[in-house]
């Protein structure tokens, strides 16, 4: 197991905010950032502190991506046509390892990446294991026959935690799964507020 995913139990904390939404998150019982100076913190952020926290939260939440992978998505997005907040949740949303997350498939999106990685996951019928892969509105992406009985899967579907959010289409029995469409900022289910537009001021600073 990576030192990252080691770590992202104390994100919450660090983000004051219980980003997977999670019964088991330390922020539940513990809502400030750690350290023997947690409670004490006080006085409001710069600007330029608010951007990186909103930054940080939305990088975090989708799998810890490096700096390098997040920055690219927001210079696809502004490089879109279209409003550029709603293009950089659509690109984010697309990705496959968010699209086999929110489909139930895994109950992270840490653990998404891993069968990505692994091979378990299909694309219109064919392998792909790279969890950055941008899905298309109508693609379908299933489990691999061989992989189907994976506990780690059947836990996650029947898991009560979230819902499959109607931007995406879901075939429990077969583990198979449709992205509609490209959602919304306003469709995504992030169980913390997200400040996208703080991200797109943070990087065009």
């Amino acid at each position: 197991m990576t030192k990252r995913l080691l770590s992202k139990h104390k994100v919450d904390r660090r983000l004051k905010s219980n980003l997977w939404g999670r019964p088991k998150s330390p922020f539940n019982s513990r809502n400030y950032p750690p350290g023997q100076h947690g409670k004490s913190k006080k006085g409001k952020p710069s600007d330029y502190g608010t951007q990186l926290e909103a930054k940080q939260k939305m990088k975090f939440y989708y799998g810890n991506m490096n700096e390098r992978q997040f920055r690219n998505v927001y210079r696809k997005a502004i490089k879109k046509k279209g409003n550029t907040t709603e293009n950089l949740v659509g690109f984010l949303e697309r990705r496959l390892d968010t699209v086999v997350y929110r489909a139930k498939f895994a109950t992270t999106v840490f653990s998404s990446r891993q069968l990505i990685n692994h091979g378990h996951i299909k694309v219109n019928g064919k392998k792909v294991n790279i969890p950055s892969y941008l899905v298309r509105a109508e693609d379908n992406i299933e489990i691999k026959d061989k992989s189907k009985d994976l506990t780690i899967i059947s836990g996650a579907l029947v898991n009560k935690e979230r819902d499959v959010p109607d931007y995406i289409q879901i075939d429990d029995k077969n583990k198979k799964a449709k992205l509609i469409r490209v959602p919304k900022f306003s469709e995504v289910p992030y169980p913390s507020i997200m400040e996208p537009n703080l991200v797109i001021e943070y990087y065009s600073r």
